[in-house]
């Protein structure tokens, strides 16, 4: 279970490192060829974690699946939508509650399979991997948007 733990822990510290001194202004500019904006992909890790390691529909607000889900983009936001900061906090805090899994959830059968993985332990894996890319795509954007101004 440590190793688990070490790789959320790590997955999590990338992400805020990878944000952190981004200038506020660029948080929400999405640049030419990018499909999202790096304030849509810090709210979208944090709602798929949520989505499918905690399942809970309490620790988030009801309308981060419509900001932040699968196929949302910021185009189409209204409404209230979180800061980055609000964001970045909910990070911290999720962690906290995803450190709390207990190992003997690991081999729990989830009640909605999703692309073959049945487990929690699967679906740990896919949470790591699928932070992972939008550490990527972050940074990548990071880069293109700071070389442009």
């Amino acid at each position: 279970m440590n190793y688990v733990k070490n790789q959320l822990t790590a997955m999590r510290s990338n992400l805020l490192k990878e944000i952190e001194g981004i200038n506020p202004e660029l948080m929400d500019v999405q640049p030419e060829g990018f499909n999202n904006t790096i304030h849509w992909h810090i709210g979208h890790v944090l709602t798929a974690a949520e989505k499918f390691l905690l399942n809970s529909s309490s620790n988030l607000p009801e309308s981060y699946s419509q900001l932040f889900g699968y196929g949302s983009k910021p185009a189409n936001w209204t409404g209230d939508v979180p800061s980055v900061e609000v964001l970045k906090q909910q990070l911290h805090e999720q962690l906290d509650r995803l450190l709390e899994i207990p190992e003997e959830r690991l081999t729990e059968k989830t009640a909605q399979p999703f692309n073959g993985m049945e487990t929690v332990g699967e679906f740990i894996n896919f949470v790591v991997l699928h932070e992972t890319n939008h550490i990527g795509q972050i940074h990548a954007m990071k880069l293109f948007i700071q070389s442009k101004n």
